[in-house]
């Protein structure tokens, strides 16, 4: 029996046709409430490695497993389900709906999921959950019903995390959000995000090519990008 909320063992993955491995990790367990940040430069596999997280690749070899489910046994329609239920992911750039309100963004995650709508109503119903997220990320009441698209960018990021916390997930994947913040907005957005991961205790995965960022982390691993290892464009 583990207490690991992550687990890869002898995980590989290597795209068809290259002759070296995008991703080759030996092992990597994260318990609960963990933050992990993966430091790596353009093509060293960090997409990859979210992605194989995520339940959108399977390894070519080896084992991920999530809260003791093997993802990479499960059927793609069951993935896609555990994602959907148990994972929250905050993307580089925010993947917002531009016709929907801010509110309507982060209730989003919920429509997809019963499993976190109902842990989304547990204290109150979803919206008031999703006001509450809203107002702890600091954006008050009078822009829940904003079009998204008016928000300036550091206030779409945090629209972005409350969609991605909404319902309680286990699971944190935070994919480079702080690329197009200057030092002061990055700290502030990291400060914010520390404390919601941490109210609800969740496990952070949290991906960036700055390495100034490392030493706000529990744990750290750096990809290091070899010949014949780039990922192909997307």
């Amino acid at each position: 029996m583990t207490d690991a909320v992550i687990e890869l063992d002898q995980v590989t993955f290597r795209w068809p046709g290259h002759a070296a491995d995008t991703v080759a990790i030996d092992e990597l367990h994260l318990k609960s409430g963990e933050h992990l940040f993966v430091r790596g430069a353009s093509g060293s596999g960090k997409t990859t490695l979210l992605n194989l997280l995520a339940g959108i690749h399977t390894p070519t070899t080896g084992e991920v497993r999530l809260l003791g489910t093997n993802i990479g046994a499960l059927s793609p329609s069951r993935r896609d389900r555990f994602r959907a239920d148990r994972i929250g992911v905050v993307f580089q750039q925010f993947n917002l709906l531009p016709y929907l309100s801010v509110i309507e963004n982060v209730l989003v995650s919920c429509s997809f999921s019963n499993r976190k709508r109902d842990r989304a109503t547990s204290a109150g119903t979803v919206e008031e959950t999703a006001r509450h997220l809203l107002r702890s990320l600091r954006l008050s009441d009078d822009l829940h019903k904003a079009p998204v698209a008016k928000l300036s960018v550091g206030q779409q990021q945090r629209v972005a995390v409350a969609r991605a916390l909404i319902g309680g997930p286990e699971i944190i994947i935070a994919d480079e959000p702080t690329s197009a913040l200057d030092a002061d907005n990055r700290n502030r957005f990291l400060d914010l995000l520390f404390q919601e991961v941490a109210a609800q205790g969740s496990t952070l995965i949290f991906v960036s090519h700055d390495p100034q960022l490392a030493e706000r982390f529990d744990r750290v691993i750096e990809l290091a990008e070899h010949d014949g290892q780039r990922e192909p464009a997307t």
